[in-house]
C-alpha cells in the first residue's frame, strides 16, 4: 500500500542529507554546514554516519584559519625536529669514526687553563670618581714649552723646548770606545780586547779552546805550576798540558791563543826557549808579567828560578825582553 501520492518527493537518506548540508550555500556561524564540520573535525559522530564516511568528510571539509596556522606550526616543528636529529646522528657518526682512527684525538685536557679577568676602575681626579679625559690627562705644549730647574745649591736652569732633538755637550763627547766591542765569554779577556781592538790578529777568535782540563796538573813547585796558579788568579785561561816551560807558546797556538813577541797586559805568560836567557837548557822556562814599563823593560814572577817552590821577581831588559814570546789570550 502506497502512502502517498506516485509523483510525491521522495526523502534522501540521512548520510546524504548530511552532505548537502554541509556543501550547502548558508551563512551565519550556527549554519548546519558549520556545525557539522566542528562536529566532524572534532571526532564528532553523526547518527547513522559510517566511519569511514566520517574520516573521509574530515579530509575534505574546509578548515579554518587558525587550524590551518596551528597544522602549519605542528609541521613546521616535525621538521626542526627531524633535522636536528639528523644532525645529531651525523655528529655522533663522525666522532665514533675519529675516535675509531686516532683514539687519543678526542681526549680533553686534564686542565684547563685559567682565565683571569681584569677589571678597570675609574680615575679618581681629587674627590670625584671619574673616567679619564683628554683634558685630564694631557698638558698643552705651551705649558712645557719652557721651564726653570732649581738645583740644591739654589742655582736654577732655564730649558726650552723648540721641538727639535739636540745632542748636549755630555752626549756629544761620549766616548764609544768605553762600550765593549768584543764577544769573549770571559769578562777579562773582553776587557783586554778593546785595549788591544786595533791590535787583533784577522779572524782571532777570543772563545778558542782553552786547553784547561781538571786543574793544575804540572809538579807542585816547578814554573809550570806556578805559572798555571797565577794566571788562574788573575782570570786568564791557561791550559792543563801545555808540556814544559819552553814548549808553551807553541803548545797555546794550536788552541787557538794569540801569542807574538811583544808584552802588552799585566797576566802575559813569559816563555823562555831552552837555554835562553840563562833558562833550563833542556825544558826551558816560563813567568808572568807583573808590569811593563816606559822604557820597554818588564817585571816578571816565577817559580823555581832560586829554588824549587821559591817565588821570585826579576826585571827583564826591553831588548832580552824583545827576544822571548808571549802568551796573552
Amino acid at each position: 500500500m502506497r502512502h502517498g501520492a506516485h509523483k510525491t518527493h521522495k526523502a534522501a537518506p540521512q548520510y546524504l542529507q548530511l552532505a548537502q548540508s554541509l556543501f550547502a550555500s548558508s551563512r551565519g556561524s550556527h549554519s548546519t554546514r558549520n556545525v557539522r564540520a566542528v562536529q566532524l573535525a572534532n571526532g564528532g559522530a553523526v547518527l547513522g554516519l559510517d566511519q569511514a564516511v566520517a574520516d573521509k568528510l574530515n579530509e575534505i571539509a574546509p578548515q579554518t584559519r587558525r587550524s590551518i596556522r596551528e597544522a602549519a606550526r605542528a609541521a613546521e616543528r616535525h621538521s626542526t625536529f627531524m633535522a636536528s636529529a639528523s644532525l645529531a646522528a651525523l655528529v655522533g657518526t663522525a666522532a665514533g669514526a675519529i675516535a675509531i682512527a686516532n683514539p687519543n684525538a678526542l681526549e680533553l685536557a686534564d686542565d684547563d687553563p685559567a682565565t683571569t679577568t681584569t677589571q678597570f676602575k675609574p680615575v679618581t681626579v681629587g674627590d670625584t670618581t671619574a673616567s679619564a679625559s683628554r683634558s685630564q690627562s694631557r698638558t698643552p705644549l705651551s705649558e712645557i714649552a719652557s721651564s726653570t730647574t732649581v738645583s740644591e745649591d739654589g742655582s736654577s736652569q732655564q730649558t726650552a723646548n723648540e721641538g727639535d732633538w739636540q745632542l748636549n755637550d755630555d752626549s756629544a763627547s761620549m766616548d764609544v770606545n768605553s762600550m765593549s766591542r768584543s764577544v769573549a765569554n770571559n769578562p777579562v779577556v773582553a776587557s783586554l780586547m778593546d785595549i788591544d781592538y786595533d791590535q787583533l790578529p784577522s779572524g782571532f777568535d777570543p772563545n778558542h779552546a782553552t786547553g784547561e782540563n781538571g786543574g793544575n796538573a804540572y809538579p807542585d813547585g816547578q814554573c809550570t805550576w806556578y805559572a798555571y796558579n797565577r794566571r788562574t788568579e788573575l782570570g786568564l785561561p791557561v791550559g792543563s798540558y801545555f808540556g814544559n816551560g819552553g814548549d808553551w807558546a807553541d803548545s797555546a797556538r794550536t788552541f787557538g791563543y794569540w801569542v807574538d813577541s811583544t808584552a802588552r797586559h799585566v797576566g802575559d805568560i813569559v816563555v823562555f826557549r831552552a837555554g835562553q836567557l840563562n833558562a833550563d837548557p833542556n825544558y826551558g822556562h816560563v813567568a808572568i808579567v807583573e808590569k811593563i814599563n816606559a822604557d820597554g823593560s818588564i817585571e816578571i814572577s816565577e817559580s823555581n828560578a832560586k829554588g824549587l817552590g821559591v817565588i821570585s821577581t826579576r826585571t827583564i831588559s826591553a831588548s832580552d825582553a824583545a827576544q822571548l814570546q808571549f802568551i796573552h789570550y
